[in-house]
C-alpha cells in the first residue's frame, strides 16, 4: 500500500489485514499511523526513487492512491517489475463532460496534464488522467484504474460528509440553513465499501477501469435521513443557490461551505450519476446509508462537534446568512 496511513489507503491496508495478507505500507505517517498488524516502512515520496529503497521482495498487489504524476511515474518503474497486480485509484473528477454525454467508463477524459506543469487542486483531473496514462504505459493489462466518486465516512479528512450530521447533532433544536437545490443528485460511497473492493479487485485480479460510486441519492434524501440519525429536531431552512453564491458561500466543501452541494449553474450534473454497474457486477457492494451516517457521526462526536473543520459553514457564518436572508424578506 502506497501510503495506508489516511483515511482510503488507510482502509485498504486495514481489509487487507482483516483478510489476512501481509501488508507492507509505505508512508510518511506524519499525520496517522498504519493499523495494527500491518509493516509501515517510512518514506517519503518526493525524495524521489531513493524511497522506494526499502521495499524487497515481489508483491502481489499494488495499490496507489496518489495524484501526483511524478511520484506514480517512479513508483511504477521502481514495482512494476516485481508485481503482479495494481490498482491505480483514480477520480470520476478525469470525466470532460460533466453536464452530459454517457456515463459508463467509456465516457470521454481530460487531456493529461503536462509533466511540466505542478499538480494542484485546479487541474486535479487532469493530474489523475496524467497518472492513469503512466501506470497503463507499464502495467498494461495488470492494472485496474479505480474511479471513485465522493468517498464518505468515518475518517473523512476532507470533512465534506461529516459536516452534515455533525452539524444536526452540534444544535438539535435549531434551525439549519440548507441550498434550496436539494434536488440534485449525490452520490456517496463508503469508504469501507470502496477499501472493500479494492481488497478484492486486488485477490482476483480483476483488471481494466471501473467507477466506483455509491447509492444516487437526492440530495434532500441524504440531509433528512442524516437528520433522523443525528436526532435533529429543528427546522431545514433552504435558502437561494443564487442568493448563496453572491454572499460568498462555497459549493461542495472548503471553508464556509455547503458540502455536497453543487448549484445548477456549475454544469456538473452528471458528476453523480456515473454509472458503477460494471463494478457491481464484479462485486462491488454498498451498504445503507444509515449506516454510513451513523459511523460518521460517532468519528466526528469524537473527534469533538465544535471542532475547526475543513468544510462547511461556520456557526457565527451561518448565522449571519439566515439573518440577511430573513432581513431583505422581512
Amino acid at each position: 500500500m502506497l501510503g495506508g496511513t489516511v483515511f482510503l489507503s488507510y482502509a485498504v491496508a486495514q481489509e487487507s489485514v482483516h483478510r489476512g495478507h501481509e501488508v507492507t505500507c509505505l508512508a510518511r505517517a506524519e499525520t496517522g499511523a498504519a493499523p495494527a498488524g500491518a509493516s509501515l516502512v517510512r518514506a517519503n515520496r518526493a525524495d524521489g526513487p531513493a524511497a522506494y529503497a526499502q521495499l524487497s521482495g515481489d508483491w502481489d498487489a499494488v495499490i496507489d492512491v496518489s495524484w501526483e504524476p511524478l511520484h506514480v511515474r517512479e513508483a511504477v518503474e521502481a514495482l512494476a517489475a516485481r508485481s503482479r497486480h495494481w490498482t491505480y485509484v483514480s477520480s470520476c473528477s478525469v470525466y470532460a463532460d460533466q453536464g452530459g454525454g454517457r456515463l459508463d467508463e467509456s465516457a470521454e477524459i481530460l487531456e493529461a496534464l503536462d509533466p511540466s506543469v505542478a499538480s494542484s487542486l485546479a487541474n486535479y483531473g487532469e493530474a489523475k488522467v496524467a497518472c492513469e496514462n503512466l501506470c497503463l504505459a507499464v502495467l498494461g493489462s495488470r492494472l485496474h484504474v479505480c474511479r471513485p466518486g465522493l468517498i464518505g465516512g468515518p475518517g473523512d479528512p476532507s470533512d465534506r460528509f461529516g459536516y452534515w450530521p455533525a452539524r444536526f447533532a452540534r444544535f438539535p433544536d435549531d434551525e439549519v440553513l440548507v441550498p434550496d437545490g436539494t434536488d440534485a443528485v449525490t452520490a456517496t460511497l463508503d469508504v469501507r465499501d470502496l477499501a472493500d473492493w479494492i481488497v478484492t479487485v486486488g485477490e482476483s485480479g480483476l483488471t481494466g477501469t471501473m467507477n466506483a460510486l455509491g447509492e444516487q441519492l437526492l440530495l434532500s434524501d441524504v440531509l433528512s435521513r442524516a437528520q433522523r440519525v443525528a436526532g435533529h429536531r429543528g427546522a431545514l431552512i433552504p435558502l437561494d443557490e443564487d442568493w448563496l453564491l453572491e454572499h460568498g458561500v462555497a459549493p461542495w466543501s472548503g471553508n464556509e461551505s455547503l458540502p455536497l452541494w453543487i448549484p445548477r449553474s456549475m454544469g456538473f450534473e452528471v458528476f453523480s450519476k456515473r454509472s458503477s454497474a460494471r463494478a457491481r457486477t464484479l462485486g462491488l457492494s454498498r451498504r445503507p446509508l444509515e449506516e454510513t451516517l451513523s459511523a460518521t457521526l460517532a468519528f466526528e462526536q469524537n473527534a469533538g462537534l465544535d471542532r475547526e473543520r475543513r468544510a462547511g459553514l461556520s456557526r457565527e457564518r451561518e448565522t449571519e446568512l439566515l439573518r440577511e436572508w430573513s432581513a431583505e424578506r422581512a
